[in-house]
């Protein structure tokens, strides 16, 4: 079964190649993986696709929190989330075919980034089967694709805040008041962290 693990970990030189290395060790391949910027300061949201079974999901979990400079991990596969990945496509395109991939970009929802007289440039942002479908049409249309650029999987819980949310927030849940030290604060591994 596929898990889509999100976790936070601190900006600093060599956390994706522990996550790596992590990885390695176990023996799973990584499907996807997308890190950029959160919304707490010093700390970038880093999502994980990997296929792996249910008893080995718990043991990645607990091993990614483990890891130095991870704060928060959450298994995110089985919960309502919105998924959404982002693709640039570069496609050959002459007078003769233009107009039919323009058609394309628009039964698909798709935005030209970029034209030139031999290329032009397709940015579609989408669940995954959605960028696989523009790909195919394009491919059995006979349209070189030139180059494929593809981001991976981002996801986040639809319509519910998981609780590092809160507790960044400053939050506190109700009835789950044991969980948290104080308001705006976080335990990991025994030590008090300040939110932003």
């Amino acid at each position: 079964m596929l898990h889509t693990f999100v976790a936070y970990v601190e900006d600093l030189p060599g956390v994706l190649t522990r996550v790596a290395s992590l990885f390695r060790r176990l023996n799973i391949n990584i499907n996807s993986l997308t890190v950029g910027r959160s919304e707490r300061e010093g700390l970038s949201r880093l999502t994980l696709v990997c296929e792996a079974s249910a008893e080995a999901g718990h043991r990645i979990r607990a091993s990614l929190f483990k890891l130095e400079n991870v704060v928060d991990v959450d298994d995110i596969a089985q919960a309502p989330a919105v998924t959404r990945e982002l693709a640039l496509i570069k496609v050959a395109a002459s007078a003769q075919n233009r107009s039919q991939i323009f058609d394309l970009v628009d039964v698909f929802r798709a935005r030209i980034v970029d034209l030139t007289s031999e290329s032009l440039m397709i940015e579609l942002t989408g669940v995954e089967s959605k960028i696989e479908g523009l790909i195919e049409i394009l491919r059995e249309a006979d349209t070189k694709i030139l180059e494929l650029c593809r981001s991976g999987k981002m996801t986040m819980r639809r319509g519910h805040h998981t609780s590092s949310v809160l507790k960044a927030m400053g939050a506190q849940p109700e009835g789950d008041a044991e969980e948290y030290d104080a308001p705006g604060k976080a335990t990991r591994k025994g030590k008090a962290i300040e939110l932003e």
